[in-house]
């Protein structure tokens, strides 16, 4: 068995490591000259942690990550609407962590490096076009400027290629482009003062503006830590194309940033003062595509983004490219063949993962926020009185057991 895996991001290098766990022969195909460590930071989920952990992961990751402990949800206001324990904290037996991008894509590209060797990992192949008949798969990948450079040939191909995949515009060549609902995402990391524990991680506001806060690594001192923000305001309409087409390393403007800042206040650190020291950030509209009637053909199938591109609430979208390398992984084990084996991984990931795309779009857990904010816009005096604990308890965990990171039973939220 051997597949072809083309992207070398989050989704694809976790693939390639659980298959080389397996005794599963691969090879990965990136279209960037080289893999670098980009973005800034994300959360990474304990269901997606456990399976890292699996694969010898933790030890390196814990040295370069935040574990996080709680996670407080506020009003824009700067009123707590909702607080929990996150990871260990909340009982897991593997932590949540609060990391940067890049440095958890280097962890796992070094692990590929060390396990399979840098002949695995082929950069600068853009793939053109792949044919399969009953044997497997041929890939023919091309240059930068369009010249071919490599044919690949395998049992089967993983589309691991992001939100503009190659591979999921081969199958569904008529879909267009990605959904834009309208929201601009800025974000950044500081070196900053650390707040609270110096492990929380904080949402305030709605879906239409929030900001975002969590340490993602430790800072220049015991009193800091290296601090992401994201900010996420609706600028425009969501049937209208976004401003700028979607790239996680396209730089922000200040002057189109700050002024939505200033609707926001959080009583644990200093919003403005933190973007306002940030040299350089970064922009993104937000974009997701609509579930797919299905995601294999033949010998081919999608993974991650390529496969189910959501908006960044929740905390989820790299844990579920993890979660889906971990079952496509076991289906190629048990299965008799390889079309067996990607029928099976779709009947349990797409069901899954489309229906967290969907919950993304009306708020996913931080829908919470929206839901009073609805009901109390200027603020409130208790939120008991505007929703009730079961009332927010239900949006919350709904959520959670939907994406399947649902809290250890036992263990309630704090009240707030």
């Amino acid at each position: 068995m051997k597949a072809i895996i083309v992207g070398g991001g989050i989704g694809g290098l976790t693939t390639a490591l659980m298959l080389r766990s397996r005794g599963l022969d691969c090879e990965i195909f990136e279209q960037a000259d080289t893999i670098r460590e980009l973005g800034v930071g994300i959360n990474t989920l304990p269901h997606a942690m456990r399976e890292l952990a699996g694969l010898g992961l933790l030890q390196k990751l814990d040295e370069v990550a935040i574990r996080t402990d709680q996670l407080y949800y506020l009003n824009r206001h700067g009123q707590e609407v909702w607080r929990e324990a996150r990871g260990i904290d909340a009982g897991h037996d593997v932590p949540q962590f609060s990391i940067h991008r890049g440095r958890l894509q280097g962890v796992i590209h070094r692990a590929v490096e060390e396990r399979l060797g840098q002949q695995a990992i082929h950069t600068g192949r853009r793939l053109g076009a792949f044919t399969q008949d009953e044997g497997g798969v041929t890939a023919y990948f091309f240059d930068r400027v369009g010249a071919h450079v490599h044919t690949a040939r395998g049992d089967i191909l993983i589309g691991a290629d992001g939100i503009h995949s190659r591979v999921r515009d081969t199958l569904f060549p008529n879909e267009g482009p990605p959904c834009w609902n309208g929201l601009m995402l800025w974000r950044g990391a500081r070196d900053w003062p650390l707040f609270l524990t110096g492990k929380s991680m904080i949402v305030a506001g709605g879906l239409n503006a929030k900001v975002v806060i969590y340490p993602i690594a430790e800072g220049s001192s015991p009193a800091s830590r290296l601090t992401n923000w994201a900010v996420l305001v609706k600028v425009g309409e969501g049937n209208a194309p976004p401003p700028r087409k979607e790239d996680w390393s396209r730089p922000g403007r200040r002057e189109e940033l700050m002024p939505h800042v200033a609707r926001f206040s959080v009583p644990y650190i200093d919003v403005k003062s933190l973007i306002s020291a940030t040299p350089e950030f970064y922009e993104y509209p937000t974009c997701d595509r609509d579930p797919l009637p299905y995601w294999s053909s033949g010998r081919v199938t999608l993974l991650g983004d390529a496969a189910h591109p959501m908006y960044p609430v929740g905390s989820n979208g790299a844990s579920q490219a993890i979660l889906d390398a971990r079952c496509l992984a076991d289906a190629l084990v048990r299965a008799e063949h390889p079309r067996q084996a990607l029928v099976e991984y779709e009947k349990k990931r797409l069901p899954m993962t489309a229906e967290i795309v969907r919950s993304n779009r009306r708020g996913g857990p931080e829908g919470v926020i929206d839901a009073v904010e609805q009901l109390a816009p200027d603020g409130f005096d208790n939120v008991e009185n505007v929703l009730s604990y079961s009332q927010r308890e239900a949006i919350v965990r709904g959520y959670a057991t939907k994406a399947g990171f649902a809290a250890v039973p036992g263990l309630a939220a704090v009240r707030a």
